[in-house]
């Protein structure tokens, strides 16, 4: 009979086989078998869990594998994969068990952005799916059946495309990260989940595009290529996307820089938006502020007198830009006091600023 030496929170299998005190270790040395080295790594770097097929590649047979599952020593996460404790697995235990369980395969989707260190974002492949499954992507035209609480997708150039490497194996990032995009309820949860990676530093707008050329057939392929156009512009958030969008764009304001850096004598600072040739920024504070509305309109005209006098920043909230027309008719006065020679457009026949808007407050 093999004991086979089981890492928990109070017993590490690294020092098992060297610890006298450890009733496990004792049990081990009675036995007179010792763990391969080999395999107490494996162990380890598979967060506890191990398949059939790898336990039986080092030295058990099926005999050890049911006497450990009625000695409660293991537990059967899956068809052919243990977990080595009887606790509730944790969610890197189960994301193993996940991909044992369908190997070759990895992490795909929001599990594959969990397992990279981003937060779990908004979104789904395929179907609306309960709370905390894990999602696996494995070869195109294998015939696999998941079980409960795992979610399953095939890719074709499957090796290419993941990283198995890692623990646990997943996607690699720019892959998961169109996966969940495409897959977001609506524009502003896919400008999120790219924008939120890009301004993190974990990828860039160009890594995200390049592998998109890549892709087939991709649910919100024309938004996901005109996001990543604009991430790279430096709209780097929703709120900058929607003001460039909606502000900027929809009503043929100048063409802005984004993200530039100034030198300060406190140090480097960013400003959202620059009109250089105007000498004119626009601060854009995303932050949802409980406040007056008749307040904060009352403070933008203020702003915007100021700045035709002078003053070369305005600051706009969600409010300004939640109400694009309004906002883009007053930055047109700015613009047009400091040299802009064009005029904005009417973006439809509601749009005020068709309705004679542009006169000083």
């Amino acid at each position: 009979m093999a004991h086979f030496c089981t890492p928990s929170s109070s017993c590490n299998p690294v020092i098992h086989s060297r610890s006298k005190g450890c009733p496990v270790a004792r049990g081990l040395a009675q036995a007179g078998w010792v763990i391969p080295p080999r395999l107490r790594q494996l162990v380890l770097d598979q967060s506890g869990v191990l398949s059939r097929r790898q336990a039986l590649e080092h030295g058990l047979d099926d005999n050890d594998i049911e006497r450990l599952l009625r000695r409660r020593e293991w537990a059967r996460v899956h068809q052919g994969v243990y977990a080595m404790h009887t606790g509730p697995p944790s969610w890197s235990e189960r994301a193993w068990a996940a991909v044992l369980f369908h190997w070759p395969a990895a992490l795909a989707g929001p599990s594959a952005l969990q397992a990279h260190g981003l937060r779990q974002q908004p979104g789904r492949i395929g179907e609306p799916t309960p709370a905390g499954s894990i999602h696996v992507v494995a070869a195109a035209g294998r015939s696999l059946s998941p079980p409960p609480g795992v979610l399953l997708t095939k890719r074709v150039r499957f090796e290419s495309r993941v990283l198995l490497h890692l623990s646990p194996p997943r996607l690699r990032l720019e892959e998961a990260l169109l996966d969940v995009a495409s897959a977001a309820p609506d524009e502003a949860a896919t400008v999120a989940v790219l924008a939120d990676a890009c301004q993190q530093g974990r990828t860039t707008a160009e890594r995200l595009r390049s592998t998109l050329e890549t892709r087939g057939r991709l649910p919100r392929r024309r938004l996901l290529a005109a996001v990543l156009s604009d991430v790279a512009e430096g709209a780097l958030s929703v709120f900058e996307r929607r003001y460039l969008c909606e502000v900027e764009r929809r009503h043929g304001l100048p063409t802005a820089r984004r993200q530039v850096r100034v030198r300060r004598r406190g140090g480097v600072v960013l400003r959202d938006v620059e009109y250089r040739e105007y000498r004119t920024v626009v601060e854009l504070d995303g932050r949802l502020v409980h406040s007056d509305p008749r307040h904060e309109w009352t403070d933008l005209a203020r702003d915007v007198a100021s700045a035709v006098a002078g003053d070369l920043t305005v600051r706009l909230g969600w409010l300004h830009v939640l109400e694009p027309c309004r906002t883009a008719g007053l930055l047109a006065i700015l613009l047009r006091s400091r040299g802009w020679s064009g005029a904005p457009r009417s973006c439809g026949n509601e749009c005020v600023v068709g309705q004679g808007i542009l006169r000083p407050p």
